[in-house]
């Protein structure tokens, strides 16, 4: 039997390959949430509009990581790392929707 915590992240997986198809872009889960299967890194969950996406579900995220209701993105750094932008995944969806058209 899988594990509960296995169905949990397929099941985000699917959620996100699916919404994204929703608006008419070309998205794909990796079979057994391994991105071999799709000829790419082992981490790679999903492929949106040629974009590579793990996907991660957790019970909570750190208040600090959302981006306030006054936000649109978040940006987030570690000392001498890259930054990184935190956003609504509709949001996102939204701007990869309209750089495709």
């Amino acid at each position: 039997m899988t594990h509960p915590s296995k169905i949990k992240g397929n099941t985000f997986e699917r959620e996100c390959v699916n919404k994204a198809k929703e608006r008419g872009l070309t998205a794909k889960r990796a079979y057994a949430s391994n991105g071999m299967s799709l000829g790419l890194e082992e981490e790679v969950d999903a492929l949106i509009s040629g974009y590579k996406v793990q996907c991660k579900r957790r019970k909570k995220i750190a208040k600090w990581l959302k981006p306030p209701s006054c936000c649109d993105i978040a940006l987030v750094r570690e000392d001498r790392g890259e930054a990184y932008v935190i956003m609504e995944y509709e949001d996102w969806l939204e701007l990869i929707s309209n750089q495709s058209s």
